[in-house]
C-alpha cells in the first residue's frame, strides 16, 4: 500500500493535500513508507483527522467502490419424520 492509497481509504483527498501542504505530505510519505499503515495511524491520528475535515474526498473512485451484497438468512425447514 502506498500513501495515495492509504489517504484515499482515510477519505482524505491526495491531490488536494499534496498541492496546498507539499512538504507535510512529503514528510507523510517518508514516514509512510518505514512503518506499517495501522502504526502510522496510531502515530497520526489526530493529524489524520484534522486533514480528513480540511481535504474531503468529495467522490471515492470506481475502482474503490465495493457493492454490498444483502445477506439473506436462510430459512430452516422442520425435518418431517
Amino acid at each position: 500500500m502506498n500513501l495515495r492509497a492509504y489517504l484515499i481509504s482515510k477519505k482524505i483527498d491526495p491531490d488536494r493535500l499534496k498541492s496546498n501542504e507539499s512538504d507535510l505530505y512529503k514528510s507523510f510519505n517518508i514516514i509512510f513508507s518505514q512503518m506499517h499503515p495501522d502504526s502510522f495511524t496510531a502515530q497520526k491520528l489526530f493529524l489524520i483527522n484534522k486533514l480528513r475535515r480540511k481535504y474531503r474526498l468529495e467522490k471515492e473512485p470506481e475502482e474503490n467502490i465495493v457493492k454490498q451484497v444483502k445477506k439473506v438468512k436462510p430459512k430452516i425447514v422442520p425435518r418431517l419424520k
